[in-house]
């Protein structure tokens, strides 16, 4: 470990600490250590999913309780809007949309992030860290798409590019291969029942939810979504599979498995300093919740989905409180893009979502490029550094997280990652709530076209996309022509002012082709 004053060195001097914390909580400008960074990465929550973000109709309690003792943001931004490129950046400080190949991973793709690219795990073990990967990855594994051995180790994997352990998903719950990945080999491997895994062509006498669905006991899939192949576990996926036995998951025990693995690396860490990813599964499809949670919420199994995982977090955060590292923790909660509602499973989320909003007040969702797509929930806690219970309207991207931990490791010896994370930039003081202004814009991607935002001002990029998801019933933003929206005035995006306001809608695309035209490729 690695002894430094953050607070020294971000230029803060006590009166200004004094001010931003309050008297009523204790200060301590020398952190005698590195803190531990644990990152908890929902899947598919909505900036209006939480109750500390205003919402009535599903109490958050243990995510409400961070929020209190720590920073509600009301204006942070995933890179993209869609799982596999928002990761992809928040891992490696580099814009997806600079490459051609992190669009959404099928199971069986290859690495993504190559052995050879830094990431923040890498960064962070150089500092000194234990790292560690637990949950959903969809970034990959293997060399190439399609080639995987299941049956041994899987290499390249997280071990290669920084990550000291592992325990994940190979993909997402909706595809195929269904089973643990523990260090890069299939968890609980069963030898009676290899794995065999295709996305082109189903194996002989496996049968498919399309055709069989009597055996769909827990979940059937929405109509037309493409969720009708491989049956495991009572539901149909993406993908074939044959074998697995008693290696493959049971979609009820998804939370509280991936729970206990967390609760486990962080009892090993208790002597050490640790970076923690936590990738929960709960709110994609298909949601199974554990017997604890359905029928809880009165919404469905997406609303139950969201009750476990809250109860994850108070896991997390009950160990951290046990085992006495909640004071030297920064704990980062976000999601990983927007929400989406009925997104192939007839799980009833749309028939009992009543008034509950998960996208908030605003416009579209997953795979979206309007504000609902990208804008999500981020709250940081870290007590005595963090001051509790406030909110920030700072402007923050998921994209700076690897140069903003890499100043909060570094401290004086810092040095801008511009090799490693060509895009990514320090924006700590953002992070800890001593900057009120944040980013000067952030740019997010859909999986048809870029848009940036001021803050206040939206441009989106004219696209020949479709206009409608009609199967998840979201409004995407693509139109053949610029859309510029202000949300001071509106929120919601009914209203495209690129006719009215050219000055501003160039001054935008200016900045997007201006960050184009930087052109890093890896």
């Amino acid at each position: 470990m690695k002894n430094f004053s953050v607070w020294c060195e971000l230029g803060l001097s006590a009166a200004t600490l004094t001010g931003c914390v309050g008297s009523s909580q204790r200060v301590s400008l020398d952190v005698p250590q590195q803190p531990n960074v644990l990152l908890i990465v929902a899947d598919d929550l909505g900036y209006g999913d939480l109750s500390c973000y205003g919402m009535t109709r599903i109490q958050t309690p243990n995510v409400d309780a961070l929020a209190r003792g720590g920073l509600l943001f009301t204006n942070a931004h995933a890179v993209a809007s869609t799982s596999t490129p928002s990761r992809y950046s928040l891992f490696t400080g580099h814009y997806s949309w600079r490459r051609p190949d992190t669009g959404i991973a099928p199971g069986n793709a290859g690495m993504i992030i190559r052995p050879e690219q830094e990431t923040m795990a890498d960064m962070l073990k150089r500092a000194g860290y234990v790292t560690g990967a637990i949950g959903k990855w969809h970034l990959g594994l293997g060399d190439r798409t399609g080639t995987q051995d299941w049956n041994t180790e899987v290499t390249p994997g997280p071990r290669d590019i920084g990550f000291d352990y592992s325990y994940l998903m190979a993909a997402t719950g909706d595809r195929v291969p269904c089973v643990w990945m523990d260090n890069q080999r299939v968890a609980n491997y069963d030898p009676s029942a290899p794995i065999f895994i295709s996305y082109q062509t189903p194996f002989e006498d496996e049968p498919l939810g399309r055709d069989h669905p009597e055996m769909l006991t827990k979940l059937r899939p929405s109509p037309n979504h493409g969720h009708d192949q491989a049956i495991v576990n009572g539901i149909s996926r993406i993908g074939y599979m044959k074998g697995g036995g008693t290696a493959l998951w049971e979609d009820e025990h998804i939370a509280d498995t991936l729970t206990a693995r967390a609760v486990e690396f962080i009892r090993s860490c208790c002597d050490t300093t640790f970076f923690l990813y936590v990738g929960t599964n709960d709110v994609h499809v298909p949601r199974y919740p554990n017997q604890a949670f359905r029928g809880k919420s009165g919404m469905g199994y997406r609303g139950d989905a969201i009750l476990q995982f809250d109860w994850t977090v108070g896991q997390i955060v009950k160990t951290l409180r046990d085992e006495g590292l909640l004071e030297n923790t920064l704990l980062i909660l976000t999601s990983d893009n927007g929400p989406v509602v009925d997104d192939g499973y007839a799980d009833q989320a749309v028939e009992l979502l009543g008034d509950h909003r998960p996208w908030g007040d605003f416009r579209g969702g997953k795979y979206s490029s309007f504000e609902a797509g990208t804008r999500v929930p981020l709250i940081v806690h870290w007590p005595y550094h963090v001051r509790a219970g406030k909110t920030t309207s700072a402007l923050f991207s998921h994209i700076d997280f690897y140069a903003s931990l890499a100043r909060l490791v570094q401290g004086k010896h810092f040095k801008h990652p511009d090799a490693a994370a060509p895009d990514s930039h320090d924006h700590l003081r953002a992070l800890l709530g001593l900057d009120r202004r944040g980013r000067d814009y952030v740019i997010e991607a859909s999986p048809w076209t870029l848009s940036v935002t001021d803050g206040i001002w939206h441009y989106i990029q004219p696209s020949k996309g479709p206009a409608m998801n009609r199967l998840t019933n979201t409004e995407l933003g693509n139109a053949p022509a610029e859309q510029l929206y202000n949300f001071n005035i509106d929120i919601g995006e009914q209203y495209n002012l690129a006719s009215q306001r050219p000055e501003k809608a160039s001054e935008l695309k200016a900045i997007l082709e201006k960050e184009k035209f930087r052109g890093y490729k890896l």
